[in-house]
């Protein structure tokens, strides 16, 4: 199953590049946001950003991934990635769920 992606690095949460988020939104069928913080970090403003401006209005699925709200212990990065499931096979399960695509590529039930 091919999927075409995008790769925008937002390298700061605050001010948001609007124009870019705008671009990206209204471009793309799935978004998903993937940090390194916690709940209130970048995807928590790029969500809040869609809303005001009408951008989850037309179908968009907006995912955000981030760290657990827990401590984690210390390890290698990508052991660290793997129990927060932040990891590519787990980017990919979260694009595929919002597609609603299993990874077989059977559709789901649309509620």
């Amino acid at each position: 199953m091919g999927l075409s992606t995008s790769v925008a690095d937002l390298r700061f949460a605050k001010p948001l590049d609007e124009e870019l988020i705008r671009r990206l939104l209204t471009t793309h069928e799935v978004a998903v946001t993937i940090e390194e913080a916690a709940i209130g970090g970048l995807g928590a403003h790029v969500l809040t950003f869609a809303s005001d401006e009408g951008l989850v209005d037309a179908g968009l699925k907006l995912r955000t991934m981030r760290l657990p709200d827990r401590f984690l212990d210390h390890d290698k990065p990508e052991k660290q990635y793997d129990e927060a499931r932040l990891n590519a096979p787990h980017i990919v399960e979260t694009v595929l769920k919002a597609l609603r695509v299993n990874s077989a590529g059977f559709e789901g039930v649309r509620a």
